[in-house]
């Protein structure tokens, strides 16, 4: 959608919604003035009966009495408690009601009396808006394709570079959630592959894809082991961004299992179809690429996607075998439908040994024994460096992507020990499923700075997930906001 910002004042702006924000308990929206004296006497009306309270709008015809064809005014809560999320959650909520209306075009005010930095606010219902309108409508023959245009009253000169870098970092969620709703049909790991040459080619980064062959030859014993049991040959995307000399780059890895039937360790029936999302880590990935280059990052980036397709038959690998990953280290085969780490093991060491990293960050739809301990509404990390992990905290609630970190010691390392190789890809049963299963990572990574997140019940919008405007249903892009406001401290 087309975003701009402008230095008109409110009164004088000929738009078909002019929209204020209204803070709890106030009778004045932030930075309309005095318009009209029955247009002014209806605003105080409507925020005495709404009180400001969050999530409520409501509409006002102006009759032509004033430029604007209507003053929507939306509460957003107590003024001491307004932050990015509320800031972002209340303009989708605009959105949406301005899309339910055929509106073609809308302002929002964010004026100098803001609660948030003039910046801050801006760029929060710049991406509030712009992730609230997504539709996934490729395969429907009703296509909502207009969406209305969105002008932000504001102080440009404080505001414009914000409001430039949240429509990038926007594009780049909506960039990973379009391919991360793609059937399995259409989106197989060569399919994904092509996404991301077509993506290099058009963003200046630089794209290498290993084949099946490739990839045996090369010892990705994990990622080969997993896509051995499908026609649809496994692929190791890796994409590199450089945005700055002489620096060691962040890694970035992301899971893509483009549809998980669980191989000989099947999965119940039961929302398998959901498993078209299990490359949602990967597509996190793309996002995180797109973006930054969109925004010309003054940073080095590595994405690595290790993309397989998990299917029963005749070649798979089953339970019993012992594999040897990349880097040499073998690992017992317990349940095949704990792949997700077999192939993240061996991007992760791929990655530390060919870029010598100073920091590796990988996503993951991993467990649903993360959902089981956290819900669907935020994600696992597990970090071996208290900094990194603590930096990525403060993103994630700048983003609202919720995350809380999972312990990791020497006693879960000890869990995955096997009997007959170096690991076991599962661990004694149900117990902390998805801290051993980050153990298994953890084996890979060594002393290199690491932080993982399990997505498994944030990566698309599923039974519990709050309701949020910015994420309809389908994939919500989770961790492309975060990282790229990590990166960007």
């Amino acid at each position: 959608m087309t975003v701009r910002t402008e230095n008109t004042s409110p009164e004088k702006k000929k738009t078909q919604a002019l929209c204020v924000f209204v803070a709890e308990k106030s009778e004045d929206p932030f930075g309309l003035p005095k318009m009209h004296q029955k247009i002014d006497h209806t605003v105080k009306q409507v925020c005495k009966e709404t009180k400001g309270k969050i999530g409520s709008i409501s509409v006002i015809h102006t009759h032509q009495m004033v430029p604007a064809q209507r003053i929507v005014i939306s509460g957003i809560g107590p003024r001491h408690k307004v932050t990015h999320e509320s800031v972002r959650v209340s303009a989708g909520r605009l959105a949406k009601r301005m899309s339910e209306l055929g509106i073609d075009e809308f302002c929002i005010v964010i004026p100098d009396s803001f609660p948030l930095k003039l910046g801050i606010a801006a760029g929060a219902a710049v991406e509030g808006v712009n992730l609230s309108l997504y539709s996934f409508d490729k395969y429907k023959s009703d296509k909502k394709t207009k969406q209305p245009s969105l002008t932000i009253l504001t102080d440009q000169s404080k505001t414009s570079g914000a409001v430039s870098k949240s429509n990038s970092i926007s594009d780049g969620v909506l960039y990973a959630r379009g391919i991360a709703n793609l059937p399995p049909n259409e989106c197989n790991p060569a399919h994904l592959a092509g996404l991301a040459k077509s993506l290099a080619s058009k963003n200046k980064l630089r794209c290498t894809v290993l084949s099946k062959a490739e990839l045996r030859q090369s010892g990705f014993g994990g990622i080969s082991a997993v896509g051995q049991g499908s026609k649809n040959e496994p692929k190791l995307i890796i994409m590199e961004y450089n945005g700055k000399k002489n620096e060691k780059p962040t890694v970035i890895v992301g899971k893509a299992v483009t549809f998980d039937t669980g191989g000989i360790s099947i999965k119940p029936a039961d929302k398998m179809d959901e498993m078209k999302f299990d490359k949602c880590g990967g597509c996190t990935v793309f996002g995180i690429m797109k973006a930054a280059s969109d925004m010309k990052l003054p940073v080095n980036l590595v994405g690595i996607v290790p993309s397989v397709e998990n299917m029963p038959s005749g070649e798979s690998y089953r339970p019993g075998d012992i594999i040897k990953m990349y880097g040499g280290k073998t690992a017992e085969i317990l349940n095949t439908d704990a792949e997700g780490r077999l192939i993240l093991f061996d991007a992760l060491s791929y990655g530390i040994k060919a870029y010598k990293p100073k920091e590796v960050i990988d996503f993951a739809t991993l467990t649903g024994a993360c959902i089981v301990a956290l819900g669907t509404n935020v994600a696992g990390m597990v970090s071996n460096n208290d900094r990194l992990a603590k930096k990525l905290e403060e993103s994630s609630q700048r983003t609202g992507e919720q995350v809380w970190r999972l312990p990791i010691n020497d006693d879960y390392m000890d869990m995955i020990k096997s009997d007959y190789a170096e690991i076991r890809n599962t661990g004694p049963g149900r117990v902390a499923g998805a801290i051993t299963a980050a153990a298994f990572l953890a084996s890979a990574v060594g002393n290199t700075p690491w932080a993982h997140f399990d997505i498994a019940g944030t990566a698309w919008v599923q039974t519990g997930t709050k309701d949020k405007p910015y994420n309809p249903k389908g994939a919500t892009g989770f961790g492309v906001r975060l990282i790229l406001d990590y990166l960007s401290q």
